[in-house]
């Protein structure tokens, strides 16, 4: 455990330049980049030696055939071989956004695409409280109940861990095909599952194991349209999924999968951008006429700050099956019904969410006093569907890795969600902690940014000392605290609408490939509270005869008043953005952090 630090240092956000990578820098001036998109280029892209074309200019001409996946062809016969014999499909998925959209994509390829009935395809999503993450008991016996019952259960999003489930499906008769994206368990793909398809098999030749789990999916159900047009049964000119590539680009952003290094996932996320912006679907239609005239086109930004959210709020606080509606609703007033119900369990998430990172901040500072470098955190009431949101708070506010735990359903057991920070690869810390401690950790999953847990209740002690060790083993003496890295200084006449312009050139931005962010002394001229809570501070900003509007989103706590004021010299650390009002442009910068320059 690292020493005692000063708390009240410790927890003051640095405004740090971000490490740039010369060689990349280079690379991209010779290829034409003006020299900021280099530079943006160079403080993303660290140690990358392939082409830069594939990042910069996004096109699916760079992904990878799906045949490359390791049992992707056994996945694509299997399910080909029930679309010729008649079976009933169960189509099983994670209960977030990367499993909504993924089922849309299954369940539309399987009755549009390939002709299924309806009443020959079957919906399972696990209840986020209810049932828990992935092939969860429960879903395992309401598929056994079903009759007629499915003879194939394709699962996207979840099922690498599930081996005791899966087997209990394929003795009841039932083949499982696995497809997720999700790190395996040590002993290896599910051995009872009919195919297991995860490009991050150490078997798998897939070049890129980043790709979320509607990519998976996608991929799989791209190769079982080619497997059917080969055996006959469907025309050659059957229509492609790439429409279905709206649906990816939302779970991947929402997802958080990598944005940096992945040609694939710039890809279908810059392709699913360009779809959804053409509002052909109702869900992205009404959505549009939520947030107003003023969002669009819709953006990376969009997709993970106003669709994600809502979509996942359904399942965090109720069954996500009004989520999937939303997502497949065939004309406005229904998508709009059902938006309105995501809207309103969004407005109930954020009150929760806001009532417990309270208490959970207020849990954290013990740990924080004893320099931990890792946050276990226990809410004895709080809310399971927002563990995950609550440790992202505590990540930003504290910048060390946190685990958020509550009571779960069964009887002496607890649940939590952990969200991790750069320098840790949170699955393999808990691994390491399952080999500290097995019994205080019988269920894990996740990846390197994002993991759950179940802990016994009264393992608790010994599973946050194993977990600490495994952290600390990992992070070494690696400093911890908030930072705020910048991408270096702009010249006034660079605060234009132009320069932004020149930045969203290089998007989509997302995880690991973060959207630019400066920083610079700016003068404040004026300065006031907005919002219903006047937690948002509205600032006019100068540098020399340059002005520019700004806006600072809970820089306060509600009735608490700036440390600065008008005339004051203030270190900014923005963001530039486009502000619409009623058909008009205009340039306003996003503050993230701002303090006082010290004379």
């Amino acid at each position: 455990m690292n020493a005692p630090v000063d708390l009240h240092e410790s927890l003051k956000p640095r405004i740090l330049p971000r490490p740039r990578d010369a060689a990349v820098e280079q690379r991209a001036l010779a290829e034409g980049l003006t020299p900021l998109q280099a530079r943006i280029l160079a403080g993303r892209l660290g140690g990358y030696t392939d082409e830069l074309a594939p990042l910069v200019a996004p096109s699916l001409r760079y992904l990878a055939h799906p045949e490359r996946l390791q049992d992707g062809r056994r996945a694509a016969e299997r399910i080909a071989r029930a679309v010729t014999e008649g079976e009933h499909i169960g189509i099983l998925t994670d209960y977030d956004v990367d499993g909504i959209t993924s089922h849309v994509v299954i369940r539309r390829t399987l009755n549009e695409l390939f002709g299924i009935p309806e009443n020959r395809l079957h919906s399972l999503i696990g209840h986020r409280i209810h049932d828990g993450y992935g092939i969860s008991l429960p879903l395992v016996e309401r598929t056994l109940s079903l009759s007629p019952r499915p003879s194939l259960v394709i699962t996207a999003d979840c099922g690498s861990s599930d081996e005791p489930r899966i087997a209990r499906l394929r003795e009841a008769g039932i083949d499982v095909v696995v497809s997720d994206h999700h790190a395996l368990p040590t002993e290896g793909p599910p051995a009872s599952a009919f195919a297991t398809v995860n490009p991050t098999r150490d078997d798998c030749t897939y070049p890129d194991p980043t790709i979320a789990g509607c990519m998976v999916a996608w991929l799989v159900m791209s190769l079982t349209r080619s497997v059917l047009i080969e055996w006959g049964v469907l025309e050659p000119a059957t229509p492609k999924l790439s429409p279905w590539l709206s649906y990816v680009a939302l779970g991947t952003v929402a997802d958080c999968v990598s944005l940096g290094g992945s040609a694939a996932n710039r890809a279908v996320v810059a392709h699913g951008l360009t779809l959804i912006n053409r509002m052909e679907a109702a869900c992205w239609r009404t959505m549009a006429q939520r947030l107003g005239d003023d969002s669009l086109p819709f953006d990376a930004e969009t997709l993970a700050f106003q669709m994600g959210p809502r979509i996942n709020a359904r399942s965090r606080l109720d069954d996500p099956y009004a989520a999937l509606h939303f997502m497949l609703a065939a004309d406005d007033a229904t998508a709009a019904r059902h938006l309105e119900t995501l809207d309103q369990d969004n407005q109930s998430r954020k009150a929760i969410e806001a009532e417990m990172t309270e208490r959970a901040r207020g849990l954290a500072m013990g740990e924080l006093e004893a320099g931990a470098p890792l946050l276990v955190v226990l809410l004895e009431d709080g809310h399971p569907g927002v563990q995950g949101i609550v440790a992202s708070r505590l990540v930003q506010a504290f910048g060390r890795p946190a685990l958020v735990l509550t009571p779960a359903v069964q009887p002496g057991m607890l649940t939590g969600s952990g969200r991790s920070i750069e320098a840790l690869h949170l699955r393999d810390a808990l691994q390491r902690a399952y080999e500290l401690a097995p019994a205080s950790l019988p269920r894990f999953g996740g990846h390197r940014g994002a993991a759950g847990v179940g802990v016994p209740r009264e393992a608790f002690d010994d599973f946050r000392q194993a977990l600490l060790q495994a952290v600390s083993e990992q992070l070494g003496e690696t400093e911890l605290g908030p930072r705020v890295f910048t991408d270096g200084e702009l010249e006034a006449d660079q605060l234009a609408l132009e320069t932004l312009d020149e930045l969203e050139a290089l998007g989509p931005f997302g995880r690991e490939f973060d959207a630019p962010l400066f920083e610079g002394v700016l003068r404040a001229e004026s300065l006031r509270t907005v919002g219903a809570d006047g937690s948002h501070l509205m600032l006019e900003l100068s540098s020399g005869a340059t002005s520019v509007r700004a806006i600072w989103f809970r820089a306060l706590t509600p009735g608490e008043m700036p440390a600065f004021d008008a005339g004051d010299l203030l270190r900014c650390a923005y963001k530039l953005n486009r502000n619409r009002w009623r058909g008009r442009e205009s340039l306003q910068l996003i503050i993230e952090h701002a303090e006082p320059v010290q004379n």
